[in-house]
């Protein structure tokens, strides 16, 4: 493959150099563009003399009448590392005023993007909320380390080693098709059942998890299908996503989507319950009392199971389970009763998972329970989708 590596105006720009050792040490071909203030840091005769005369800094005075397309052609993937957090914003903004930013802007290849900064910049609403945006348009962000910083200050925001760079970018890259053609259904967030005009029923879901199997699932290739209930998290834009509130409206956009897809992986936080009957209007205290006093409720339809028991030939079903006690036992009972192929059972005994951004989570197949252990939700998403791939192929 030819990796482009994007170097930008950061302390850490002298590890950029064992960035594109590691690249070309896995036997890959590397080419440099760097910014002006890159070269602040280290100079452009260093990366000539690493990639064989295969580094550039500028969009004109070059050989190439048009230079950042040229590279983005080329390229198989880019990797800016570091990537300062100014840079982020730029390419969250789609500004290109330089060859490293117009490059960026051209390549339809994978990109990914290692930000290195100060803390307190890195940890800023704004540069948050940039790397968000770039995340949702299918950018790789490679999570920076938390250490001692150049500045003097402690905490995230330290470039990853470059090894570990390396191997996360061509990890990706090979586990990247492994879905290629295949249709996936996810479900994700809470249900919201109403009790009245203004009042529902609903659970601490965030979305997380589901928005992290949507990236993971489309970063392998697959088309994806989100059906969400409501949440505050962005979903990877190359997904379609169908909005849904209540469990009924879940199963019914649920059911369509399977129709036509080769796996679904339910990880909504579906409410068990719904009130019998939802008032149009708002229950007032001293006028609804004995309404409000008493709610009926009746079951809501059970979507895993539906998917699991109307599944076709060839077709896979993933479902969560989120259990406070005998975690592997009762998602092995669950998996059973509702036919689905893997569970992945979650510890919620201590109450963080849901909203956190890590998960103690378990697989769990008709064979056994395999302990995954405390992960980011990012990298139980990995697995997930590596192992769903693994079950797609042995069922075709």
């Amino acid at each position: 493959m030819h990796i482009l590596v994007g170097v930008t105006g950061c302390i850490a720009a002298y590890k950029a150099c064992e960035v594109v050792r590691e690249f070309q040490r896995a036997g890959h071909e590397v080419s440099v563009v760097m910014t002006a203030a890159a070269q602040q840091f280290v100079g452009l005769a260093t990366f000539q003399a690493l990639t064989q005369g295969c580094a550039k800094t500028s969009l004109f005075g070059d050989a190439e009448p048009i230079p950042h397309i040229a590279l983005a052609e080329e390229a198989d993937a880019f990797v800016i590392a570091p990537a300062t957090a100014n840079v982020c914003a730029k390419l969250a903004h789609g500004i290109a005023d330089d060859l490293l930013t117009s490059t960026a802007l051209a390549c339809t290849c994978p990109v990914f993007v290692a930000p290195a900064m100060n803390v307190h910049m890195y940890e800023n609403a704004a540069t948050q909320a940039n790397l968000d945006a770039l995340r949702s348009r299918g950018v790789r962000v490679i999570t920076p380390d938390a250490g001692y910083l150049a500045c003097g200050d402690v905490g995230p925001g330290k470039l990853p080693e470059p090894s570990v760079i390396a191997r996360t970018v061509l990890d990706a890259l090979l586990s990247a098709g492994a879905l290629a053609g295949k249709r996936v259904l996810v479900t994700s967030g809470p249900t919201v059942e109403p009790i009245d005009a203004v009042r529902f029923i609903s659970n601490r879901s965030s979305g997380k998890m589901g928005a992290a199997i949507v990236r993971a699932a489309l970063d392998a290739g697959a088309h994806v299908t989100v059906v969400s209930g409501p949440v505050s998290v962005a979903y990877d834009a190359r997904a379609e996503v169908v909005w849904v509130e209540t469990a009924a409206e879940m199963l019914s956009a649920a059911e369509d989507a399977f129709a036509d897809a080769d796996a679904a992986i339910c990880a909504a936080a579906v409410a068990d319950m719904r009130p019998e009957r939802a008032e149009a209007r708002k229950l007032k205290k001293g006028r609804d009392d004995a309404a409000l006093a008493s709610i009926p409720l009746v079951e809501n339809p059970d979507i895993l199971s539906a998917l699991g028991h109307g599944k076709r030939v060839g077709q896979v079903v993933v479902g969560f389970a989120a259990e406070t006690e005998d975690v592997l036992s009762n998602a092995q009972e669950k998996l059973i009763r509702k036919q689905a192929d893997l569970i992945v059972a979650n510890d919620v005994s201590e109450g963080a998972v849901f909203g956190a951004d890590a998960d103690e989570a378990s697989f769990v197949t008709p064979s056994g329970g395999e302990r995954l252990g405390l992960l980011p939700k990012t990298e139980v998403a990995a697995r997930l989708v590596e192992r769903l791939a693994e079950m797609m192929h042995l069922s075709a």
